[in-house]
């Protein structure tokens, strides 16, 4: 079942606006378990010899937790 939002959704609403970053944050949490576990997978057949995997998967990590700090710490969401 897809969210509802009770009225028109409004960017300059403080409270759709965080509802809006979070479902983004899922979104990208979603892809780099996806893109990470495909490439790991082919990594370890040993399909093709991948040195950058794992500094790859390291900074796209970094990368997410730097989002999430932001999202759920920083991010203050105050009427515009």
């Amino acid at each position: 079942m897809p969210p509802r939002w009770p009225r028109k959704p409004d960017r300059n609403d403080p409270e759709y606006r965080k509802l809006d970053d979070r479902m983004t944050f899922a979104v990208h949490v979603a892809l780099y378990l996806a893109v990470n576990s495909g490439l790991w997978f082919f990594y370890l057949i040993e399909v093709l010899p991948w040195p950058w995997i794992s500094t790859f998967s390291l900074v796209w990590a970094i990368l997410l937790c730097t989002h999430a700090i932001f999202i759920f710490t920083i991010a203050k969401y105050e009427q515009s």
